[in-house]
């Protein structure tokens, strides 16, 4: 999972773009202005940025540079409608670390920001291992005692957290709020139907699960 901030004023493409890196597990925040973008940047850290170039305060160049001015390292992806060379080069002189001109894929956006996480990450924080599972970030792939178990979208996202957090009980309210984004309890089920089909997965390898419920508390990874 990865930070990224979606510097964005058109309401549509942000959505479009939010929904995309949201479904590849990411967390996003938004910002409809440069203003609004530098003042988010500042306030708390972010793996990867993504600017759009015509802002309507100010001009996503300006807006990278004084991040840059700041101290802010994330690597940020610049987009724009404006394709030619010179755009292209003022854009990453400017602080910019790739450029991706509109329209564009969603796809290709989410494995553009892939590749500059690869970059930017050591491999401890893209390879997750513990308990005799790997998780590749990039790749999207779980693997138990070297065997590859295919997990659903939000499986894959409730397995990182617990492994990010293994040895510590973590409440339904955390899990809620940072796995599914939900600051309410949507009731039902929801997380025990997960739980229960994530352990199912990992058992399928003759191996324990090693997610525990602490009764009236949460759940808790045990690396073992």
């Amino acid at each position: 999972m990865a930070a990224v901030m979606v510097v964005e004023d058109d309401p549509a493409t942000a959505a479009a773009i939010a929904a995309e890196l949201v479904g590849r597990g990411h967390d996003v925040t938004c910002a409809a202005t440069g203003g609004e973008a530098i003042e988010r940047a500042l306030e708390r850290p972010f793996d990867v940025i993504t600017l759009d170039r015509m802002l309507p305060d100010t001009d996503g160049l300006a807006v990278v540079e004084r991040l840059r001015r700041a101290g802010v390292g994330a690597p940020v992806l610049m987009l724009s409608a404006l394709s030619d060379v010179d755009q292209r080069i003022a854009g990453l002189r400017a602080g910019g670390d790739d450029y991706l001109t509109k329209p564009f894929v969603p796809d290709e956006l989410a494995v553009r920001i892939e590749v500059l996480l690869r970059r930017t990450r050591p491999e401890r924080e893209t390879v997750l291992r513990a308990g005799g599972i790997e998780m590749d970030l990039i790749r999207r792939e779980v693997r138990v005692d070297g065997a590859l178990v295919r997990l659903l979208q939000m499986e894959f996202r409730l397995l990182e957290f617990l492994i990010r957090h293994a040895g510590h009980t973590v409440s339904r309210r955390t899990l809620f709020e940072q796995v599914w984004h939900y600051h309410f309890d949507p009731g039902a089920n929801l997380i025990n139907v997960h739980v229960a089909r994530l352990r199912r997965k990992l058992d399928m390898q003759g191996r324990t699960s090693p997610i525990a419920t602490v009764k009236g508390e949460g759940y808790r990874f045990d690396a073992g």
